[in-house]
């Protein structure tokens, strides 16, 4: 019996009720968590100084790959945008790839550093040093939760949703 191995990598991109709607339905990924990443305190108290809002995200290489994922951020995201996706404003909606492989970073970087606008781009990119899920309420929310505010439009949200 062969057992696969998943891939994580930590994407932000603003609000992550929207992101995680959004990367959930994405071929080859396999599973997602809302959370905060690469924050600058411990959290206490629902405090996330520092933190990026951001989805864990499982995926299969053999179905998808790291560039293939940032095409896919790139659908949903101003990436020139610093601080800010939408309506959302402040540094937990900064844009960024975060994980604890190397390799993953380096494939980022190299994609980004081919593109035409690479000197414009605002996409942080960054080993995971910390990483905390969200509260039940938050997991899944536009799932539970389809009227809530999100800062992607409905039509792109579930774009891949029944492919």
């Amino acid at each position: 019996m062969t057992t696969t191995r998943f891939e994580e990598i930590f994407i932000a991109g603003g609000c992550l009720w929207g992101v995680q709607e959004f990367i959930k339905h994405l071929p080859g990924v396999v599973s997602t968590q809302a959370g905060r990443a690469n924050g600058t305190n411990p959290t206490t108290q629902g405090s996330y100084d520092g933190y990026a809002e951001c989805v864990r995200t499982q995926f299969d290489a053999k179905i998808i790959t790291v560039e293939r994922l940032i095409d896919y951020l790139f659908e949903i995201i101003d990436p020139y945008s610093i601080d800010r996706q939408g309506q959302d404003v402040g540094k937990k909606y900064r844009t960024g790839i975060y994980s604890r492989n190397p390799v993953h970073l380096e494939k980022t970087m190299a994609y980004l550093s081919k593109r035409d606008d690479a000197e414009r781009i605002a996409v942080e990119v960054l080993p995971l040093t910390n990483y905390v899920p969200s509260d039940d309420e938050h997991q899944d929310r536009l799932t539970l939760h389809p009227n809530d505010y999100c800062h992607i439009p409905l039509d792109l949200l579930h774009k891949y949703r029944n492919k």
